[in-house]
């Protein structure tokens, strides 16, 4: 059975929470204020999250939240990348991102379904071995 007390976590959440002039700040801060379990992401994940993030403070925040911990850093073996690569080129149509096929390799490997994100569309139609479909929020 699919844990309910963690979720993955998107990069879009991290940058709107970590960026307070994102449009999208306050509902992410106030969908993870109400999230009781913890959240877990990947490496390719936080290097996009930061790329996104250009001014100091947002950086900082970010950083922070990696740290406390508000979030948990999965790694990726190397066994996960044929997979990886796999679900890249299935959904290439869409198009699917390393970091997104990290995430989807995640959850099948902790056995997760939840997920933070603000790419609904996508998440929505990924396919992960352990689940039917996600359960996406905010």
């Amino acid at each position: 059975m699919p844990s309910v007390a963690k979720a993955l976590c998107d990069t879009g959440p991290l940058v709107a929470m970590a960026d307070r002039f994102d449009a999208l700040h306050g509902k992410c801060v106030e969908a993870f204020s109400q999230f009781s379990g913890n959240l877990v992401t990947t490496w390719p994940v936080l290097t996009e999250a930061f790329y996104f993030l250009d001014d100091p403070y947002s950086r900082g925040f970010l950083w922070e939240f990696i740290v406390r911990p508000g979030v948990q850093v999965a790694d990726i073996p190397s066994d996960d990348l044929v997979r990886i690569r796999t679900l890249m080129t299935q959904y290439a149509t869409l198009p699917m991102d390393f970091a997104d096929a990290s995430l989807v390799v995640a959850a099948e490997r902790l056995n997760l379904r939840r997920v933070f994100t603000l790419d609904r569309r996508n998440f929505l139609l990924y396919r992960p071995r352990n689940v039917a479909a996600f359960d996406v929020f905010p």
